[in-house]
Formats: C-alpha cells, sequence, structure tokens
C-alpha cells in the first residue's frame, strides 16, 4: 500500500470529514485514494458497485445503504480497507466512485459485485453473488475460476476454452487486446466464485436466462438468418461459440422477396404522394375510433401539408397467434385450443393469420392465411410441454416470421403465463428490436394456475372460490407491460377466464381504430418502408397521441 494512502486516510476519516452523516436511509463520505491505489472492500450480505470517474484525482466517494438504515460506524474502515463485519445483520449495499487506475480487492459472500470503469486491476470472490464488469478490452488479462461448480458465464468477446482443474474446479485465462490497444487502459481481471456467474463487459440486463453452453435452438438460428444487428449481437453473447460456426456456414445476407398483394405497399423514392397508415391513442394507450379528418395536422421537415384524405383503414392485417405450449400447461392443451380457435373466430375474415407454438423451441403450424377452417385443424397437431424460450419465440417472431412482410400491417397476439426460462435471448435486447420490427403487440398472460382451475371447474359458478385471483408473477406483469409499451400494442394481464374473449374483442377493435391518411410529399426518401423522421402528424384532440405505423405510396 502507497505510504500516501496509509497515511491519510486514518487521519481524515477519525476526523470525520464527510460530505454528509449517517442518517436516514444511507451515509455518503469522502476519502483520499489516487490512481495507482488499492482498496479491498469486503461485504458478507451485501452487493458492492464500484465505478471510476476521470474528473477524479485525489479522492473517491463511499455511500452505504440499506433498507434498515446506516448508523455511524457500521462500517470498520482501516487503512486500504473498508469492511461491513459479518455480525451486520442487516444488508448494507456499498457504492464507491473512485480515480481512474486505481486497483480493487472485493469479497462478498451471496452479494453481487459489479465494477465499470478504467480500473488498473480487479480482484472479485463471492460464493454465490454475480460477478460484473465492465473493463477496458484494449488490454485485458483475465483469470477467471469456479470452486465448486461448472463454469456459468457470459462475455463480449471471445474466451479461451474452459480448462479443469483438480477437486472440480474449472478455469478460464487468457488475454484480450484491441486492435489499437492503449498501454494507459489496460486492466487485469481475478475472479473467484464457487457457484456464481461471471458476467465480463455485457450490461447485466442483456444476459439470457439460460447460461448453459448447448446448441442453437431453430428461433436462434431464425434471428440470426435475419440479419437484425440486435438480436444476432444477443445470441453471438449467449453462444459464441455456436453462433460463430452457425454464421459461418451462411451465405450472405439478401433480403427475401416478400408476400405482397394489392394493397401491400409500393416502393417509392422520390417526391409525390403518399399515404401514412397511423393509430391514435389516449393516455391509457387506448385506440381512439372516432378521430375527425379536420382533427388532423401533418408537417414534413416544419412545413404544414394539408390533408389530400383521411379515411378509417380498410387494408387487412398480417396476425401472428403466439402459443405457449411449454411445461407450465402441459395436461391443459385442450384450454389453449380452445382459447386460439376463439380468437380465430373473432379475426375479420380479411386477415391473414399464422400461429407459432414455442417451449423449448419454435414451431410454425400454419403459415399465413384466412382459411378459419385450416387454422383451426393445425392446433389439433400438437401437444404440450418443455422449458419455455418465450424471449426467443417472440424474436424469432419479429425477425423471421415477419420479415418477408416487411411495411405491412402486423400484429402479434401472445397466448402466455410471461415467464421465460430457456431462452438465449435476453428481455432488453427484444425490447429494442420489437421497436424496430413495427409489429403491434397484444400481450395476453394467463396465470398457469387460473389454466388449470379453468380445466378442472369449467363451470365456475358451481365453486365461487374459484373466482378467487390467480396472479402473474412481478417480472411477468412488468415485462408484459414493456411488450405492449414497445410495439403501441395493449397489454391484458388476465385473472379470469371470461376476460380472454373480451380481449380478443378488444384487439379486433383496436386493430381497426386505424387511419389512412393521403398526402403529398415534397422529400426522397431512402427507405419506403419507415416512415420518416422528419414526417410529424398530430391530433387536436387533448390527451391524444398519434403512432406512426407506416408510409407507402397510395
Amino acid at each position: 500500500m502507497p505510504k500516501f494512502f496509509s497515511c491519510l486516510i486514518l487521519p481524515v476519516l477519525a476526523a470525520a470529514v464527510l460530505i454528509a452523516t449517517a442518517s436516514g436511509q444511507g451515509s455518503v463520505r469522502e476519502f483520499p485514494v489516487a490512481a495507482g491505489q488499492t482498496l479491498s472492500v469486503t461485504n458478507p450480505r451485501g452487493r458492492v458497485e464500484a465505478r471510476t470517474d476521470a474528473s477524479l484525482t485525489v479522492s473517491g466517494r463511499l455511500e452505504l445503504t440499506s433498507e434498515a438504515g446506516v448508523s455511524d460506524g457500521v462500517a470498520q474502515i482501516t487503512s486500504g480497507s473498508i469492511t461491513i463485519p459479518a455480525t451486520v445483520r442487516d444488508r448494507i449495499d456499498v457504492v464507491l466512485v473512485l480515480p481512474e487506475r486505481t486497483s480493487l480487492r472485493i469479497t462478498t459472500t451471496d452479494g453481487e459485485i459489479l465494477a465499470e470503469g478504467n480500473f488498473l486491476k480487479v480482484e472479485a470472490r463471492t460464493d454465490t453473488g454475480t460477478i460484473a464488469v465492465d473493463l477496458p478490452e484494449d488490454q485485458l488479462d483475465y483469470s477467471l475460476l469456479w470452486t465448486e461448480s461448472r463454469p456459468r458465464y457470459v462475455a463480449d468477446f471471445k474466451l479461451e476454452p474452459v480448462r479443469e482443474r483438480s477437486r472440480g474446479r474449472f478455469v478460464i485465462k487468457g488475454k484480450h487486446a484491441a486492435p489499437e490497444g492503449s498501454a494507459d487502459r489496460s486492466a487485469t481481471l481475478s475472479a473467484q466464485t464457487a457457484r456464481g456467474i461471471i458476467v465480463l463487459n455485457v450490461p447485466p440486463n442483456e444476459v439470457p436466462a439460460d447460461l448453459r453452453e448447448r446448441t442453437l435452438t431453430e428461433a436462434a438460428k431464425g434471428m440470426i438468418r435475419s440479419g437484425d444487428s440486435i438480436l444476432m449481437e444477443a445470441i453471438r453473447r449467449a453462444a459464441p461459440k455456436y453462433y460463430g460456426d452457425y454464421a459461418r456456414s451462411l451465405p450472405p445476407f439478401r433480403r427475401e422477396p416478400g408476400l405482397r398483394d394489392g394493397t401491400s405497399a409500393v416502393s417509392f423514392s422520390g417526391p409525390g404522394l403518399r399515404r401514412a397508415t397511423v393509430a391514435v391513442t389516449d393516455a391509457n394507450d387506448r385506440a381512439i375510433a372516432d378521430i375527425r379528418p379536420e382533427e388532423f395536422e401533418i408537417s414534413e421537415a416544419g412545413r404544414p401539408l394539408e390533408p389530400i384524405s383521411v379515411a378509417r383503414v380498410e387494408s387487412p392485417v398480417n396476425l401472428i397467434l403466439l402459443l405457449d405450449v411449454s411445461g407450465s400447461v402441459e395436461g391443459y392443451v385442450n384450454f389453449i385450443r380452445r382459447t386460439a380457435r376463439a380468437f380465430i373466430a373473432t379475426v375479420d375474415p380479411r386477415d391473414r393469420v399464422a400461429i407459432v407454438i414455442f417451449a423449448d423451441d419454435v414451431k410454425t403450424l400454419v403459415t399465413f392465411t384466412n382459411d378459419k377452417a385450416k387454422l383451426s385443424e393445425s392446433l389439433d397437431t400438437f401437444d404440450a410441454g418443455g422449458a419455455t424460450a418465450f424471449y426467443d419465440a417472440v424474436g424469432y417472431t419479429i425477425s423471421e416470421t415477419l420479415r418477408p412482410i416487411r411495411g405491412e400491417r402486423t400484429a402479434i397476439v401472445i397466448l402466455t403465463d410471461g415467464d421465460d426460462n430457456r431462452s438465449f435471448l435476453p428481455f432488453d435486447p427484444l425490447v429494442s428490436a420489437i421497436g424496430e420490427s413495427g409489429a403491434l403487440i397484444y400481450p395476453l398472460y394467463i396465470p398457469s394456475a387460473l389454466v388449470a382451475a379453468a380445466e378442472s371447474a369449467p363451470d365456475r359458478r358451481a365453486d365461487p372460490l374459484r373466482a378467487r385471483y390467480f396472479g402473474l408473477s412481478k417480472r411477468a406483469e412488468g415485462e408484459g407491460e414493456r411488450l405492449a409499451k414497445a410495439s403501441g400494442g395493449v397489454y391484458y394481464p388476465i385473472s379470469q377466464v371470461a376476460e380472454i374473449d373480451r380481449a380478443y374483442e378488444d384487439i379486433a377493435s383496436q386493430l381497426r381504430a386505424a387511419y389512412d391518411i393521403t398526402y403529398r410529399s415534397e422529400l426522397s426518401e431512402p427507405d419506403p418502408n419507415r416512415p420518416s423522421p422528419r414526417l410529424r402528424i398530430r391530433v387536436t384532440r387533448p390527451n391524444a397521441q398519434v403512432r406512426i405505423d407506416r408510409v407507402t405510396a397510395p
């Protein structure tokens, strides 16, 4: 330990040079530390988060937080170390902001370790906590050790092969260097865990649910074939070896010819007539179906335009019914079939429907058709069982199933309990890809307990206790809302079986509550299938929002 740090930290802290005293929920203080110095942090029950700040040069910040509040003296601070004693019963979380090029030695038991920034060295030790670091890749030496389990990890770049040591220990050790790396941004990582997960230069919210090394599913392969950079990158991180093998086997990417009919989009590149298909929603994201033509206002590159015509949308919609047939609904296949047939009966005869099912992987039962008999018959061709690769199924649907009809009106209706446990694809990259797809998403989340109750007691009036609320997990609820919001659709948390039919009817009315606005454009656009960022459409009605679904040549 450098003498500067050893000499100063104790007197300064003893004199209580604090920027905030311990009170309420947390405590914040400053302490001297500089580049090249090492700080040891021990926190058995809580998490430790550390990051560097280029504006700091000779001091760092320490923040302690706890739901029970933080009392004075809870942390033992000595020369070069911060320790939360194991005798402290409450969980204490530690946040550190340090100058660049400092070194860290962090130890927890089951708490998460996060380290981000231009550190010189990071040593992380934990039993079951996650170790997530984001360090410069210019010149990175890494050593990852699992002492009581097989490795579970995800990295932004290719790591050296796993090597098995004696007594069931596994290690990954190597060097990674950027093509034009800088010695001033070199770093060393030493991470040791008993049974935890190690995440290297990947945001923790982009880590997939299943980190086992496994071959690619058809859903994962479809996302790679799509050329969607967001989805491809997520699959690469989850399965780097198998991703590389499969990607090398593919021909150069090219867009496939689309499914077209007389109402589909027509390419355009120069000024001329345009038709914008828009939806108008209220403050609760519900479609508004009674907007008058004179309520629309259009501008392009800031220049007001006069609408030539405004009409309710009459063109058909391409609908995908995405059905969860995983083990959570095994034994209740008839329920899934009945609800799917109820949806088919609700669909407008002009609309085309495709049915995709998913468990561990995806399978297309029938491609787009308006033959309701064919759609109904296809529902007798599957059984339920297996894990739930929900995110992969949605990613496959927007990237593979909808890819040939990009630019047309599309929507995905999802029937699931919302809990994913097998996908390669994490949730956050999926949400980003949904925003680019242009598809409306209508998730119907049905708790599996409700499905079971519906099957065991068809007449719920005979058993009033069956009418109690069957809840979804908090994670599923939040994710269902985000899926719908990202696409412009509506989320339906189902608590009673009768709500499913009402949701189907509502979806049908939502899809028809859209408007075609014809106007004359003076601009040339490079992509005829995407609305121009210079096009603005609004309505004069208070609290009404306009979403532009597509722009075509009439």
